[in-house]
């Protein structure tokens, strides 16, 4: 049980510190104009991280280690610290509290439908 948690806690340490890199590198390449305020960074954390939890739960299936330390690393580990649907609910929030209704909705579809496509992505190129 300890060597499962300290695999989760090396894959959730590496995770999170690419999510804050993907912050960096999305907020010095895509400057947001004044008045558009799309979360970006975090669209592109979620949907990314949907394609690898896909990728990497199809390579585990196919050579067998659905039950491995190397899920534990990779899925629970390093996905859960990169993707960020904690940020994505307080992101939605506050663009719904500040009447950025339509923002919003676009934001919560295209996490939602890309999501789903880049799962479905990454399982399919594993066969």
């Amino acid at each position: 049980m300890l060597k499962t948690i300290i695999y989760i806690a090396i894959g959730g340490a590496i995770g999170s510190v690419l999510r804050f890199l993907t912050t960096i590198l999305v907020s010095k390449f895509c400057r947001e104009n004044s008045g558009f305020h799309f979360p970006l960074a975090t669209c592109i954390a979620n949907i990314f991280g949907c394609f690898l939890i896909g990728l990497f739960i199809g390579i585990l299936a196919k050579n067998q280690l659905t039950d491995s330390n190397l899920k534990w690393f990779l899925v629970t580990g390093f996905c859960g610290g990169f993707t960020t649907f904690s940020a994505f609910g307080m992101e939605n929030f506050n663009l719904l509290q500040n009447n950025n209704i339509l923002l919003a909705f676009s934001y919560i579809a295209l996490s939602i439908i890309l999501g789903l496509f880049a799962v479905w992505f990454g399982l399919f190129i594993t066969k």
